[in-house]
């Protein structure tokens, strides 16, 4: 996982009234759509209204929560980007930087006058290349910056000793969103393909190449991405803990993948190591091939189409346009975003907890962390709970479930210590440089942490973004300030409305600590088995039970949820709601049964559930989201959750005939 916020305010669901409580702000229900059965379609039941009025911005791919929530986030970002870049700051001051970093994203003046001019200098060095240690040089060099292509270096936990940082390395080298696109006959892939190779074309037509050589250069690089593709596992095959946990000697490595150079490729990156963790071998042993069997000459025309495309949207208006029509035919999307849009997410992507500083104290009170950890608490009581009660799992791992739970570290909100960018050098109207000393910085951040222990202190999302997470080799829950407001959280309203919101995925969250791949990771984050063998064979019994659940879910015509792909996030989805649901009931408002607005505690409970995945979307991003995003789409992960609750049946009165309706036999639970 990754609002009072909406651009559409007509029919939100959830209007505050005040109630005789000084605490809490009562919620009046409003919007649902009585001609649906709850029974028969939950999430239309609760959001039909919406749904039908709601508009998608012309600019987004769709609308709603989740992850739509950050576009009126980025609204806000802006506004506090706009006031600070107006203002004097003292140089140094992240203020400073924030507000140079924005402002010289925003002068398209000189962005468009420059052209392509600061990157020619990239392309140059490309020219030069000579032979494959060259190729190999510029690509690490460039990997300093962020500039990737072929090699995919960062610095994280071993997976065996989650104490210690080591270096890692994976799967790359594409441009399209996995390697299925590579290969299927469908109208829309064979569109994308065509979308693909024309933007290529165009970037080597906007930095000189005539048409038929800007095609021919197209064509090249696409078939080498399709060389490598063929090399990268699946989306479910990357879910597999074990098989993506390699980790080898270079001295080895370099052995077996004489032509990658290993010695000089991690001396360029600054990397002393005497061992990665190689993620998915394939890939480097088709690369090694490949580095010998494609002339050099064709690789410099790929490294250059790798460079332009990474660059595109920082160069000048014939890039960036050229990038939004190959993203469109992906996402939908109608226009361009806003040129504030775009540059409030790159500077929260690369001054993230500067930008995260001014954020929290603009929009996030200090008392909400208070209440957000009092659910938390509760949530944790409750899944304890649980776990005692389970039929399938013996004393022996019961206990050791419990242990790993009570172990989680919970971050909410913003970090306590902030990250130091005093060596990121912005300097107003240097656009394309401050990129590059922002992602340099950011590069010698993560460098600096090889070989040394981990800092559990650290956060991997900003505090602004919209989502939540959980870290298996952390153990550790991170729910930021960007999550913690309405409809998701509301420090002034009632525990039906937060537990079934924010308490649902607080749940999901700790749920992963237990789904297929988290259930592998020990209380202090090492990939170890706590379990005995039986207990673990009857847990992937359960899980196969979800997979194959959510394999009969139709989405568009005959595209299915991918069940193998998203049994973590289903697994989380199933468990957080029943976890939630039970943590209210440590509530004095969960054994009331006073009817608010026609509907009892439990009942406001599951429609709160339903409101924080209301989503629509575009029906291209809605494929894109089902091919390559590992949770279901928004209304699996209302109605599957409820059709496998026995309360929301209580709740709703849900009989058999209803469509929703499961008989006891065919729900499936794990926690």
């Amino acid at each position: 996982m990754k609002t009072c916020l909406f651009l559409f305010t007509a029919l939100l669901l959830f209007a505050s009234c005040k109630n005789t409580s000084d605490k809490n702000t009562a919620v009046v229900i409003q919007g649902i759509d009585s001609s649906i059965k709850p029974g028969d379609n939950f999430f239309m039941y609760v959001n039909r209204k919406w749904y039908d009025s709601a508009q998608i911005p012309p600019s987004q791919a769709g609308v709603g929560t989740y992850m739509f929530m950050n576009y009126p986030q980025r609204l806000r970002l802006q506004g506090i980007l706009d006031s600070v870049a107006r203002a004097s700051n003292t140089a140094g001051s992240i203020e400073q930087k924030l507000g140079d970093f924005y402002a010289s994203g925003m002068d398209t003046n000189t962005i468009n006058r420059l052209g392509y001019e600061l990157v020619k200098p990239i392309l140059a060095r490309i020219d030069s290349i000579s032979d494959v240690a060259a190729v190999m040089k510029f690509i690490a060099d460039e990997a300093k910056a962020y500039n990737l292509s072929v090699l995919a270096f960062s610095v994280g936990p071993d997976n065996k000793n989650s104490s210690i940082n080591i270096a890692h390395i994976y799967q790359v080298g594409i441009g399209l969103p996995e390697r299925d696109y590579y290969f299927k006959g469908d109208a829309p892939s064979i569109a994308i393909q065509q979308a693909y190779k024309t933007y290529l074309a165009t970037l080597f037509q906007l930095t000189g190449s005539d048409t038929v050589t800007a095609r021919k250069n197209a064509e090249l690089v696409y078939n080498i991405d399709k060389q490598l593709a063929a090399s990268h596992r699946t989306n479910i095959e990357l879910r597999d803990v074990a098989a993506n946990y390699n980790k080898m000697a270079v001295a080895s490595l370099a052995k077996q993948q004489p032509n990658i150079g290993w010695a000089n490729v991690l001396a360029e990156l600054g990397a002393k190591t005497d061992s990665i963790d190689v993620a998915q071998p394939a890939y480097y042993n088709k690369l090694n091939i490949l580095l010998k069997t494609i002339p050099i000459n064709d690789w410099k025309v790929y490294l250059k189409g790798y460079s332009l495309n990474n660059y595109a949207n920082d160069l000048s208006k014939p890039f960036v346009d050229a990038a939004f029509e190959f993203s469109k035919v992906i996402s939908g999307q109608a226009v361009q975003k806003t040129r504030g849009e775009m540059m409030a997410s790159e500077v929260d992507g690369y001054l993230g907890e500067a930008l995260g500083q001014l954020y929290v104290k603009k929009y996030f009170p200090e008392d909400a962390k208070k209440r957000m950890l009092e659910l938390v608490n509760n949530l944790q009581k409750a899944f304890a709970a649980r776990i005692d009660k389970l039929d399938w799992m013996s004393d022996s791992t019961k206990q050791k479930a419990k242990e790993k739970l009570f172990a989680i570290t919970k971050k909410i909100g913003y970090p306590n210590k902030w990250r130091d960018y005093s060596n990121v050098h912005i300097v107003k109207g240097k656009h394309f440089q401050n990129i590059r000393s922002a992602a340099a910085n950011s590069y010698e951040f993560q460098l600096a942490k090889l070989n040394k222990p981990v800092d559990r202190t650290e956060w991997f999302t900003t505090p602004s973004t919209v989502t939540a997470y959980y870290n298996p080799s952390a153990n550790e829950i991170v729910f930021p300030a960007g999550i913690l407001q309405p409809p998701y959280f509301d420090n002034n309203a009632d525990d039906a409305l937060n537990y079934g919101g924010i308490g649902m995925v607080i749940g999901h969250e700790m749920t992963h600590a237990f789904d297929d791949q988290g259930a592998q990771f020990d209380k202090e984050g090492n990939v170890q088995n706590w379990w005995t063998k039986e207990d673990y064979e009857q847990f992937k019994r359960k899980t196969q039970r979800v997979i194959d659940l959510y394999n009969t879910f139709t989405v568009l015509d005959t595209v299915h949820v991918k069940g193998a792909m998203t049994v973590g996030e289903n697994t989380a989805d199933v468990g957080g709601v029943a976890i939630a649901y039970d943590a209210f009931k440590l509530t004095k408002e969960g054994h009331d049964t006073a009817k608010l607005g026609g509907f009892t505690p439990d009942q406001r409970f599951f429609i709160s559930v339903a409101n924080i995945w209301r989503v629509k979307m575009k029906d291209e991003f809605l494929r894109l989201w089902i091919n390559n995003n590992p949770h279901s789409p928004p209304m699996w992960r209302v109605n599957s959750p409820l059709m496998n609750n026995p309360h929301f049946y209580n709740a709703f009165n849900v009989q058999p005939g209803d469509k929703m309706y499961l008989p006891e036999s065919k729900r499936v639970q794990i926690w």
